[in-house]
């Protein structure tokens, strides 16, 4: 997969002058989970920082997604014989979770990109796996994904040994960032689909610059165009004498993409819940009818401090245990049913469904709690819904509920599909 569209000598390094407040020494890499989500943690604390002010800004994130590789996260699944941390999804997971609560653009970024990394081990060949871990841990590469499966405008010609992308994706998540890029198109001539990694810097490659949402606003989620990018057969993901081989596993990258969603969504709510009460203790003043004299005695912000707290502890827990389902299916990737696959979209469209709400209600709800002053737009606190409600309409929510609503009622599992 892709090891020879990839030369290495082709990339560019994402170093920043600019920024040398993300710059730091840091020790010894983590030998445990507990280790690396300590690690996630100072590097939250550093992004928590600049947050609102990058969060107004048009800047792209060169110097965070260094801060990422130098923190050792975008390596955190590669294989530890090549310099990664070997860590496994619920790890991961967790990590996603706490740079979110910090700044859910970067939370965002680093789920996508530790997406893209393990594409090789959903969709490749055992030969394409090792290749391209090997690489990706050992040069440190930051992926990008022009994956938009509603955009089926990208076309895969066949020229013999070599295969030609063209076309156009409306988002591309990571683009200019990134060291390398997953292209997807559909295969003319047939209902395949093919996907290629291919460094972000290669010719025919163009990042246009042109997000520009209310909500994840460092994600550099714009368009790309694709002018006959050509790859070779052998990087096409899965394919042995250009014919794909299927497996049920190919069909897990949905249910994890989404399980990457429920932990972001969940740091961002976390990170809102937080900082809002922060502010509760040190700004907020009781109201001038009430019996109390601070705002940390005053009943109804104690009560919605309360609910929020508690919904936010359950979806954790729940998104927690499915995580550790997930981790059964990925540990035994080359032997999993249908019927595997199936019960585990079920649990993660639960989860998925509500962490949607309790996010949006949570990072909603907050001002409730904090007063008009802290409207002022220096705080920043909009940032947390604007966040969520941009993601969250990834996928309606309504379809996940109905995943789980026919399971209940008759049985029937989700069909794989881009979105299910």
């Amino acid at each position: 997969m892709w090891a020879g569209s990839v030369k290495i000598g082709s990339l560019v390094t994402m170093t920043t002058t600019e920024n040398r407040a993300l710059a730091r020494d840091w020790p010894d890499a983590p030998t445990s989970p507990e280790g690396w989500i300590g690690r996630a943690g100072e590097v939250a604390q550093i992004l928590a920082v600049d947050a609102v002010a990058r969060d107004r800004g048009r800047e792209a994130p060169f110097a965070e997604v260094q801060l990422l590789k130098d923190a050792g996260l975008v390596t955190l699944l590669g294989p530890v014989e090549h310099g990664g941390a070997g860590q496994d999804w619920p790890t991961a997971l967790h990590v996603i979770r706490r740079v979110a609560a910090a700044d859910g653009s970067i939370g965002q970024l680093l789920g996508y990109h530790l997406l893209w990394f393990w594409a090789a081990r959903l969709v490749g060949t055992k030969e394409q796996i090792e290749a391209v871990e090997e690489a990706a841990t050992t040069n440190k590469w930051f992926f990008g994904g022009a994956v938009n499966p509603r955009d089926n405008d990208v076309s895969v010609t066949d020229e013999g040994d070599t295969l030609v992308f063209d076309g156009k994706k409306t988002f591309s998540t990571g683009s200019r960032v990134s060291d390398v890029t997953v292209l997807e198109g559909a295969l003319t001539g047939s209902d395949a689909h093919v996907f290629a990694i291919v460094p972000s810097t290669i010719d025919g490659l163009a990042f246009n610059d042109d997000w520009d949402n209310i909500g994840q606003r460092q994600t550099e989620s714009g368009s790309v165009e694709i002018d006959h990018v050509r790859v070779d057969w052998s990087d096409a993901a899965g394919f042995v004498d250009k014919q794909f081989q299927p497996r049920v596993y190919n069909t897990l990258n949905v249910p994890t993409i989404q399980l990457i969603f429920v932990n972001f969504y969940l740091g961002i709510a976390r990170g809102a819940l937080e900082e809002a009460a922060s502010y509760t203790k040190e700004n907020t003043r009781a109201w001038l009818h009430s019996t109390v004299d601070t705002a940390v005695d005053e009943p109804y912000i104690i009560d919605i401090y309360g609910d929020l707290t508690a919904k936010l502890w359950a979806v954790e827990a729940l998104a927690d245990a499915v995580a550790l389902e997930a981790k059964k299916i990925h540990d035994d990737a080359w032997n999993v049913t249908a019927e595997q696959r199936g019960d585990h979209e079920v649990r993660v469209a639960a989860v998925k469904a509500r962490a949607t709400e309790v996010s949006l209600e949570i990072t909603s709800t907050v001002f409730e709690a904090l007063g008009a002053r802290a409207t002022a737009s220096k705080y920043g606190f909009d940032r947390f819904w604007r966040n969520v409600r941009t993601h969250t309409l990834h996928d309606p929510v309504a379809y996940k509920r109905r995943e789980v609503g026919r399971w209940v009622l008759t049985g029937e599992l989700p069909e794989p599909t881009w979105y299910s």
